[in-house]
């Protein structure tokens, strides 16, 4: 047969490549940077001013450089930002820069297109870029893993297909036969995670030339959607890529084949069927249907045998080859990271089971846990990939193993450093959280106590964050030394034979899994209902029946101003560090809620949009807390946390108190509510919103100045010396705010709970 000569791409290989080791560095100096804030949150007014003389400070005396950031460094959006630079730019370019050299030689053809290539790389760190702007901006939809609002989850939708066209239409013209198991990695990758991102991310915008939108789920369901993609974002970005990465590049360092073939086959069909419907594990003991709960449970254990059998079939892959690991830094790393991903497989399913999940939810357990497979698997496979691709793109010795090496053990040690205070930190606050005195009251009644003694685990995980930077910042510049001492090899020469064409049907005594991978239409379509099952039995029955989310008489729906305030809540990443979700055990009704034991009921979250449950409580949950403060409180509070709570890491928010709530949208927000989810709000009030808002705003400000003279005061000066440029405090951003907080938990703080009929 005549053999085809062709060039394989690694222009566009080395374009996700440095994508990934600059966005690599953003991620961790913003999680380094949150890390930083949990124990010394006057970072913010330190760079940009303050009025606290106690506070060291760039730019003292002056708050107003603080307000003029309007919260850009403030802790909620530098989280979601750190998480999403991490997943979107970090991870997925290293899954891309991958997946794009292993592509190519794995089926023996350039990619499909180049054009196709390139319009992928832009219109993937086009999205990164308008994350970043939007974030900082506080346009968000605050649903973890998936904050983007409506045009960037377009914008990822668009470059994810084109991204697909050009695997498939690789895949088709490819020299190879069988298609090799990392093949079937990308695949599964591609179909869950197109699945996943439309179906969470479905929503309704305000109009077409507007930034907000609302999903089109609320409450409970909304939850269940979203930790259906949330669990998965972390089984189909940051687990099968890199388990297709792992599958080529692994083999490759080792010069050694993968351990087992029939291994490989179990791995993957029993992984990808069973992830999908481990994400209400996320949802324990909360507003979630038990049945759902239980599921999720129950398929989280069943999670840690296709998991570890992918961890056996890597580590195992070193047989006979277990010398080279201490003379080859690739293989420390790869290693590492795989005993990681063992370690995070099998600790998950056990979060997953209600006896710890009791203790570990919204706590630093869940952080320590995520940041062990962050870190330890997806950070190290990437280090291992580059490390991998430099020396041979540009076709010369790593500059310096030795630096290589220092990375490899800065970065353990940095990983140890971060993951075990955080254990520790949240072994500290589950257990603080439910100690009792005798008397039956709290042991620890105030909320800042565990705050407090967690404290020194936070400058610890800091540590080991500045050690992990530290050592990708060593890799840089081993990645620049050797790539001027190098020359790039842009075109790479291969040939190989045209691949007959025999048909598809199956032939005779053809094992039923190698006929799957020369047919990959068929591979792709099984693929494709073995992820979709779980997600289908789970949540269509939620989404469907009315019966699933009994509806409480008492829940009423917010009034304009509380809808504006609940934005500006979401707009600063605020369900960060509050959750609002009341669980039904004795300590959490006693710690926030002790007039009448209420804890979270279904049918008080029919009007979230989207939930605000949240899965870390930084600070109290705050289901409960209309009514439990003065709005004076929440005023100063908002102004200055350690005014009101000697000790607090909550950061300022003065930005909140000087700005003018535009409420040029409230009606159209309130309209939407009606016509697109059909809230209940009548003609007469939408039509008298703004005066239903002024009045509720003039109620809150006059609460304020009887309870506050100085606030009063404040004010009156604040008017004379501003004159006509004046904006009266009934028609601030804070008002609104404080009109939301105080709304939360308060429709069922009554002596008999009537739940309506679901028909």
């Amino acid at each position: 047969m005549e053999t085809q000569k062709f060039n394989y791409d690694n222009n566009i290989v080395r374009a996700f490549l440095y994508a990934t080791i600059v966005f690599g560095l953003v991620g961790f100096l913003l999680g380094l940077t949150a890390a930083l804030m949990l124990f010394y949150p006057e970072l913010p007014e330190f760079l940009f001013g303050t009025d606290d003389t106690t506070i060291q400070s760039l730019r003292s005396g002056n708050i107003h450089g603080l307000i003029n950031t309007q919260g850009a460094m403030g802790f909620g959006r530098i989280r979601m930002l750190h998480t999403s630079a991490v997943i979107f730019a970090f991870v997925c370019n290293s899954f891309f820069c991958g997946a794009y050299y292993s592509m190519q030689r794995l089926l023996k053809t350039r990619m499909y297109s180049d054009t196709l290539s390139w319009i992928h790389f832009w219109s993937w760190q086009l999205m990164i870029v308008a994350v970043v702007i939007t974030f900082l901006m506080g346009i968000n939809t605050s649903k973890e893993y998936a904050e983007h609002e409506w045009p960037i989850d377009i914008l990822i939708t668009f470059s994810w297909v084109i991204f697909g066209i050009n695997m498939f239409g690789t895949i088709a013209k490819r020299r190879v036969r069988h298609l090799y198991v990392a093949i079937w990695f990308y695949i599964a990758t591609w179909i869950a995670v197109a699945m996943l991102h439309i179906f969470n991310n479905l929503e309704v915008p305000l109009s077409f030339t507007s930034w907000k939108s609302y999903s089109v789920y609320a409450g409970v369901k909304d939850a269940l959607v979203q930790w259906w993609y949330g669990h998965n974002a972390v089984a189909f970005v940051l687990t099968t890529p890199v388990l297709g990465l792992m599958y080529y590049f692994m083999p490759k360092a080792a010069q050694r084949p993968v351990f087992s073939y029939k291994l490989s086959i179990i791995h993957f069909w029993s992984l990808i069927f069973v992830y999908l419907w481990a994400g209400p594990h996320h949802l324990q003991y909360t507003a979630l249907p038990a049945w759902a709960q239980a599921v999720g449970t129950g398929f989280s254990i069943m999670l840690i045998a296709p998991s570890w059998g992918g961890m056996l079939n890597g580590l195992l892959t070193l047989r006979g080859a277990w010398d080279k690991v201490r003379e080859n830094p690739i293989l420390k790393f790869f290693v590492v990271a795989i005993t990681c991903y063992g370690m995070a497989t099998f600790e998950g399913p056990l979060l997953a089971t209600k006896s710890l999940n009791k203790i570990g939810h919204y706590t630093d357990w869940v952080i320590g846990h995520v940041h062990l497979g962050a870190l330890g698997w997806n950070g190290f496979m990437a280090f291992g990939v580059v490390y991998y691709l430099i020396p041979i793109m540009w076709r010369t010795p790593l500059w310096s193993k030795k630096l290589a090496n220092w990375h490899f053990w800065l970065g353990t040690l940095g990983i140890i450093f971060y993951a075990v205070p955080m254990y520790i930190s949240g072994f500290t606050q589950g257990l603080m959280w439910k100690q009792f005195n005798p008397d039956g009251t709290l042991m620890y009644k105030n909320w800042l106590d565990t705050v407090t003694a967690i404290i020194p685990y936070f400058k610890m995980r800091f540590l080991g964050g500045i050690l992990y930077l530290s050592g990708a910042i060593l890799m840089v510049i081993n990645v620049i030394k050797t790539v001027r001492s190098g020359s790039f090899q842009k075109e790479v020469p291969a040939e190989a034979p045209a691949l007959a064409d025999i048909g598809t049907a199956r032939k005779e005594g053809e094992g039923v899994h190698l006929w799957l991978e020369r047919t990959p239409k068929l591979l792709s379509i099984l693929a494709f209902i073995t992820v979709a099952i779980g997600g289908l039995i789970e949540i269509v029955p939620t989404l469907s029946l009315k019966q699933s989310v009994p509806t409480i008489t008492a829940v009423k729906p917010y009034t304009p101003l509380e809808l504006e305030g609940r934005d500006l809540y979401v707009r600063e990443g605020c369900n960060s560090c509050h959750s609002q979700m009341i669980r039904p055990f004795r300590d959490e009704i006693v710690r926030f809620e002790g007039k009448n034991g209420q804890y979270s009921k279904a049918g008080e979250f029919i009007y979230d949009r989207p939930f605000l449950w949240g899965s870390k409580r930084t600070g109290p949950d705050l289901h409960r807390e209309g009514g439990r403060n003065p709005d004076s409180w929440h005023f100063k509070h908002m102004y200055n946390p350690r005014i009101t709570s000697a000790g607090s890491i909550m950061p300022r928010f003065p930005w909140l108190i000087t700005n003018k709530l535009d409420r040029t949208q409230m009606v159209d927000k309130m309209r939407l509510m009606k016509n697109a989810f059909d809230v209940p709000y009548s003609k007469a009030e939408i039509d008298s919103a703004n005066k239903w808002a002024d009045n509720q705003s003039k109620a809150i400000v006059q609460r304020i100045y009887s309870e506050a003279t100085d606030v009063k005061d404040q004010m009156e000066k604040e008017k004379t010396v501003k004159g006509a440029s004046y904006v009266p405090l009934e028609q601030r951003e804070i008002i609104a705010m404080i009109a939301y907080l105080q709304r939360l938990g308060t429709d069922i703080k009554t002596t008999q709970i009537q739940t309506a009929s679901a028909e």
